[in-house]
């Protein structure tokens, strides 16, 4: 009950900013509580949006858009080529998660906090690329490729991830 009363008295903005807060940790360092929480305003946040932008609408539709870093969809016959896209995000690594990454690179071992980095790098990516499909009218998108950089300087780390592939069509 007072998750839902959290819920409905909150803005989506500050929604939105607590649900970072908590995807900013593994599922493993929250509470049982705050597990609950993200969840609960993942869910609300889905179900109530309410937002009718163009964003909004690609953000739908892509949802349906394949990507493949082949050179062909199984079951799918290409009608057309479309064009060259690309999704480029930047993403910075805070203090933190840089201290204990450097610890990591001191002590040896993983650092599961560089690899969440990376891996909602790789996923926002790809859902970018997806969105910009959508924008063009593709189903699909043939020969996904990732390239990872590094940006550094001043004492922040930055890293820059490009998706790129085919846009196509599929005959109906």
């Amino acid at each position: 009950m007072k998750n839902k009363e959290y819920l409905e008295s909150s803005s989506t903005q500050q929604l939105q900013e607590k649900l970072l807060k908590l995807q900013a940790f593994s599922s493993s360092k929250l509470t049982q509580e705050e597990q609950i929480l993200k969840k609960e305003i993942s869910e609300f946040l889905y179900l109530n949006n309410e937002d009718d932008s163009e964003d909004a609408r690609l953000r739908k539709i892509s949802k349906d858009i394949k990507i493949t870093t082949a050179y062909s969809f199984v079951n799918k016959e290409i009608e057309e080529e479309i064009d060259i896209i690309t999704a480029e995000c930047v993403f910075g690594m805070n203090v933190f998660r840089d201290f204990f990454a450097g610890m990591t690179d001191f002590f040896g071992g993983r650092s599961e906090a560089s690899q969440k980095v990376l891996r909602d790098a790789r996923q926002n990516c790809l859902q970018e690329l997806k969105i910009e499909a959508a924008r063009i009218d593709a189903d699909g998108v043939l020969g996904v490729d990732l390239d990872y950089s590094e940006i550094s300087g001043k004492g922040k780390g930055m890293l820059f991830l490009v998706a790129s592939g085919t846009a196509v069509k599929f005959k109906k």
